[in-house]
C-alpha cells in the first residue's frame, strides 16, 4: 500500500503519539517499553524519567519493581550500549545485537575461537542461579584461561585486563542485576546468565524492525539500521518484503509504516514535555534525518560532541526548545529549565507544571521542590 507524501510535523506528531508524549500511556512499565520500544540505559536516572514523562500513572517505585521482578532486562544491546527492554522482547533484541556484530567481544583478533565458546557456556552456568559481580567473573575468566592458555591470544588477553574484559563482560549472554536482588540508584554490573533463548535471526530481524517502526514510525531503511546498529542493506531488504506496510514519500526518501499505527493530524495540540538524558526521540533516525522532533539550529546544544552526551531537552509544540537539569541543595529538589528561545508565557506555565512533577518525582524525600526558568 502506498500512501502520499508526509510532512515533517505529522511525523512529530505520529512520533508524539507513539511515545506517550501527546496522550500518556496507561499500562504497566513492560506494557510501556513494548511500546515505545529499548530504552537506552547509559544514564540509569534517565531510565525512570523516560518512562514517567511517557506515562499515566507511573510512581516512584514501579520502575525498580518491574527490574526486581524480571518484568525488564537490562543488557549490553543495540548498537553495543546498555538498553532496558520487556523480558518477553530481550531474545529477539540479543539476536539482531549478535547479527549487526555489536556483540562481538574481541578487540585485537577475529576468527573462530572454539574455547571461548566453551567459556561462554561455562561463565553461563557459572552465572544462571546466582548474579556473579564483575570480580567474580574476571576471576573466573583467568582460572579457565590458567587451564586453556591458548583459548585467547597474549594481544587480546592483555587488552581485555586492561578494561577488566568489559568487552566479554558486555554481550547478550548475560544481563545485568544486583547480586543481593535489590535495585536502586545506580546500574547494577553483576552479571546473570540471560534467557536461554536462540530465536532465528531473521525472524528476530523482522520483529525488531517491526518493533522500531510501531515506536518511532514512519521511518526510513537507514532510519532503522541508525537505531539498531545495522547496515542499512539488509535492512532495506527487511522492510521490501513485508507486504503488510504503508509507505510514505518525503523528498526523495521513502518512509515505512505499520497500516493501523497512529498518524494524528500536523495540528494536533501537543503538551510540553520533559525528556531525559539520551532519550530515544533524539536517537531512533538516522543522524541527518532528526528535523522531525530537533531542528539543526539547536543539535549542538542538546549533542555534547566532546563527551558523546545527549543532554535532558524539553518539548514545546513537539519540538525541543530547551535543556534542564536537577540537583537537590540543602534537601531541596530544584529543576533548571534553559530555554533556547524566548517561552510564550502560556507554555513557561506549563513547563513549570511539568518541571515540579517531574521534581517530585524523581525525588520523593526532598523536603521541597523548586523550579527555576534561565534567561
Amino acid at each position: 500500500m502506498t500512501a502520499a507524501g508526509i510532512t515533517t510535523r505529522e511525523l512529530n506528531r505520529a512520533l508524539l503519539a507513539r511515545q506517550g508524549l501527546l496522550e500518556p500511556i496507561d499500562d504497566s512499565v513492560p506494557g510501556i517499553l513494548a511500546r515505545v520500544g529499548a530504552v537506552q540505559a547509559q544514564s540509569w536516572p534517565a531510565v525512570p524519567v523516560a518512562l514517567w514523562t511517557r506515562s499515566a500513572k507511573l510512581g516512584p517505585d514501579d520502575f525498580l519493581d518491574a527490574a526486581r521482578d524480571g518484568e525488564l532486562l537490562l543488557a549490553t544491546l543495540l548498537r553495543g550500549t546498555l538498553h532496558v527492554v520487556p523480558a518477553s522482547q530481550y531474545p529477539d533484541y540479543a539476536a539482531v545485537t549478535r547479527l549487526t556484530g555489536a556483540a562481538d567481544w574481541r578487540r585485537r583478533t577475529k576468527g573462530p575461537a572454539p574455547l571461548v565458546d566453551r567459556l561462554f557456556e561455562e561463565l553461563r552456568e557459572h552465572t544462571a542461579e546466582q548474579a556473579r559481580v564483575p570480580e567474580d567473573v574476571c576471576a573466573f575468566i583467568e582460572t579457565f584461561l590458567e587451564r586453556h592458555p591458548d583459548a585467547v591470544t597474549d594481544e587480546e588477553s592483555t587488552f581485555q585486563r586492561q578494561y577488566k574484559w568489559r568487552p566479554f563482560r558486555s554481550t547478550p549472554a548475560f544481563v545485568r542485576t544486583p547480586p543481593d536482588g535489590v535495585w536502586g540508584a545506580k546500574a547494577p554490573e553483576a552479571l546473570r546468565a540471560a534467557p536461554p533463548a536462540e530465536p532465528d535471526e531473521a525472524a528476530a530481524l523482522e520483529r525488531v524492525v517491526r518493533a522500531h517502526l510501531r515506536a518511532f514510525g514512519p521511518a526510513a531503511p537507514d532510519d532503522v539500521a541508525t537505531w539498531i546498529g545495522h547496515r542499512t542493506p539488509p535492512v532495506r531488504d527487511v522492510l521490501a518484503a513485508m507486504d503488510d506496510l504503508v509507505t510514505f514519500g518525503q523528498g526523495k526518501r521513502v518512509l515505512y509504516d505499520l497500516p493501523d499505527a497512529p498518524r494524528p493530524d500536523g495540528d494536533t495540540p501537543a503538551p510540553p514535555k520533559l525528556l531525559p538524558a539520551f532519550d530515544s526521540t533524539l536517537l531512533a533516525y538516522q543522524t541527518g534525518h532528526r528535523e522531525r522532533i530537533l531542528s539543526d539550529a539547536h543539535k549542538g546544544v542538546v549533542y555534547a560532541r566532546s563527551n558523546l552526551q545527549i543532554k535532558p531537552s524539553f518539548l514545546v509544540d513537539g519540538l525541543v526548545a530547551g535543556t534542564w537539569a536537577i540537583e537537590v541543595k540543602r534537601r531541596v529538589a530544584t529543576v533548571t529549565l534553559r530555554p533556547l528561545e524566548k517561552l510564550a508565557a502560556k507554555d513557561r506555565k506549563a513547563l513549570e507544571g511539568e518541571a515540579e512533577r517531574l521534581a517530585r518525582f524523581a525525588q520523593p524525600e526532598a523536603k521541597d521542590h523548586a523550579v527555576v526558568v534561565e534567561t
